[in-house]
């Protein structure tokens, strides 16, 4: 096994498994079948896409292993960073202990809801991994990098945000906590101030980007904003 194979392997499982203690330990249980569920769909959906982009695009796993405020290039995307960590890491905490407290109660069928809108969120991920091999876990623009504008990129400029947006808003519901929410929607809210900023990068570093955004007039909902 080659060394970025090796890397993002640990990589993707130390996520998976990170995921899964902080949210048992936090809801004290096993007994927890919304989450077990969850980290299923999570799970296969982040192994996947290390397998096929390691056999697809190798590149784009060894940008992506790059994450993280001190991956960050500029000091105000590090402060994004660092706060959208929290607010990731603050959902799976208030859902654990939620269950664990049994706050709030939710019914299976909007707990099932959440899963198909979790699935929706992971598969827009994919498709934009697939149309734009520069979509990175960092701000940065790279020699030779190029405009995506095919794809979900001709909707809307920010299409791996919005997916991950969907993912994160249905994260409560999927995990049966109404708690959850008071994390996920400010998880969205950074990921609005962190491509309003990225744009401004890419708007100065990215020749042709200026010109894509005035063929899309979208930045992430499309015919909304």
């Amino acid at each position: 096994m080659t060394t970025l194979s090796s890397q993002a392997w640990r990589n993707t499982l130390r996520t998976v498994l990170f995921l899964g203690v902080l949210l048992f330990v936090c809801a004290w249980t096993l007994r927890y079948w919304q989450a077990w569920v969850y980290i299923g769909i999570y799970g296969l959906a982040v192994c996947f896409n290390t397998a096929y982009f390691l056999r697809r695009d190798p590149a784009l796993i060894e940008r992506r292993l790059q994450a993280g405020p001190g991956a960050e290039t500029t000091p105000s995307q590090r402060r994004i960073q660092a706060v959208a960590g929290l607010c990731l890491a603050g959902i799976f905490v208030l859902a654990g202990l939620d269950h664990r407290w049994q706050g709030s109660s939710m019914p299976t069928a909007m707990v099932l809801a959440g899963d198909g809108l979790l699935v929706v969120g992971l598969l827009l991920v994919f498709v934009t991994f697939r149309h734009n091999r520069f979509a990175a876990s960092t701000v940065d623009v790279v020699p030779k990098q190029t405009v995506a504008a095919d794809g979900p990129y001709a909707w809307v400029r920010h299409p791996m945000y919005l997916g991950s947006g969907l993912a994160f808003l249905a994260t409560p519901a999927a995990l049966g906590s109404a708690w959850a929410w008071f994390a996920a929607v400010p998880a969205v809210l950074t990921l609005v101030i962190r491509l309003v900023d990225e744009e401004h990068l890419l708007k100065q570093q990215l020749p042709g980007y200026a010109a894509y955004c005035t063929q899309v007039r979208f930045r992430l909902v499309p015919r909304i904003w």
